[in-house]
């Protein structure tokens, strides 16, 4: 069987290390000539104290640290125009993302704005970004978006919608799993992040046109990591194995739809946090179960491939082994203490035709779809979620 052409890029070094955030200093030290740092982080993780000896680290290590902590969910463009003028004014020579997905999304921007004279509003879209960026580390806090190996940042644009920056530019130089540092995600958190990295994973594994045997095997084995520990390391927060497999199951899933994009299960869940302001993590878990039972006309061959990765018990035809695939996430979904319902988290029923119409300015997303959704479709699926 030949091949057919395919492209494959991820960040170039990764280091996977319990604690090893006491350790950051010397790892980007030994990495990085600059010595001017911009970290780029939240004031939760201030407040709960995980920074403070981080920032003493790097300190002691030589860096002069310059804290940008205005990093909120769903970040609007003002907050990277804030972290970039910050970083400019400062003469920042190397930029440390910590935190959710929204901190690492900004600190990716931020590092390509620093020298650049292209303005924010004209990155967005898949290559449009123009300049080059400074010195990039990243360091995840969720096991969830994989956002510390995607060439993706997310934005919020105007009042409720999101637009997406996509650029081999915002691939960072190094990146840190430490899972310590997510031992302390409350049990939704965990549940939610965990359940936004398996959508990834499948959405990598069913995309339309870009997938490729390395992001299958990437989709897969971040799946059975999951899938393996997500209960596990809901139940008990501190369990450490649990929470590193975690954590290295997001990043595998992200290196997996970073090449193999993901499709109407974010398309969907867009618009839910742009008017609902609700975690990402939280509406992909809500929308996931409908797109799935949609998409099966289709994808029910690489569902039925994906119960037996994940060790799905029973037998059957495909269409068996695809049901079971689709039933045994949803309970999975259900044992996790997520949201089940958009009418649990406070949608509205006579806001779901606006979301469909929301949705459908997500194309970039809806192309890869492995079936077409049409606003009538898109409406048809909030109604099942809700």
């Amino acid at each position: 069987m030949t091949l057919t052409p395919f492209s494959f890029s991820t960040v170039r070094d990764v280091h996977l290390e319990w604690g090893g955030a006491g350790k950051l200093g010397a790892l980007l030290a030994e990495r990085f000539t600059g010595r001017n740092l911009l970290l780029v982080t939240d004031r939760g993780l201030i407040d709960a104290g995980l920074i403070a000896p981080i920032e003493g680290a790097l300190t002691q290590a030589g860096f002069a640290v310059t804290v940008f902590d205005e990093v909120v969910a769903d970040p609007p463009e003002a907050i990277v125009r804030g972290c970039t003028d910050m970083a400019r004014s400062t003469g920042i020579d190397l930029v440390l993302g910590l935190g959710g997905g929204s901190s690492l999304d900004i600190a990716k921007l931020v590092a390509v704005m620093i020298g650049s004279d292209q303005d924010l509003s004209e990155m967005y879209g898949i290559g449009n970004v123009k300049g080059q960026r400074v010195p990039l580390a990243l360091v995840p806090t969720t096991a969830g978006t994989g956002s510390e190996v995607t060439n993706i940042s997310i934005i919020t644009t105007g009042e409720t919608t999101k637009m997406g920056v996509v650029s081999r530019q915002l691939y960072a130089d190094f990146v840190l799993l430490d899972a310590e540092l997510t031992v302390g995600l409350p049990q939704i958190h965990t549940a939610a992040t965990g359940i936004d990295a398996m959508v990834h994973a499948i959405e990598a594994y069913t995309s339309k046109f870009k997938k490729n045997p390395l992001s299958d095997a990437l989709a897969c084995e971040a799946l059975r990591l999951l899938g393996d520990n997500l209960l596990a390391a809901c139940q008990d927060g501190s369990n450490r194995e649990a929470r590193e497999n975690m954590l290295l199951g997001a990043m595998l899933a992200g290196q997996a739809f970073a090449n193999s994009p993901v499709a109407a299960v974010h398309a969907l869940a867009y618009p839910l946090g742009g008017h609902y302001h609700l975690p990402h993590g939280l509406t992909n878990a809500l929308m996931l179960g409908p797109v799935l039972r949609y998409n099966a006309k289709v994808a029910a061959p690489l569902y039925a491939q994906l119960a037996d990765v994940m060790g799905v018990q029973g037998e059957g035809d495909i269409q068996a082994r695809s049901d079971a695939f689709v039933a045994h996430m949803l309970a999975l979904m259900d044992a996790s203490g997520a949201p089940r319902r958009l009418r649990d988290v406070d949608v509205t029923e006579d806001s779901l035709a606006m979301l469909a119409a929301d949705a459908m300015k997500q194309q970039r997303l809806l192309v890869n779809n492995p079936v077409d959704v049409t606003e009538e479709d898109a409406l048809a699926l909030y109604r099942e979620a809700y």
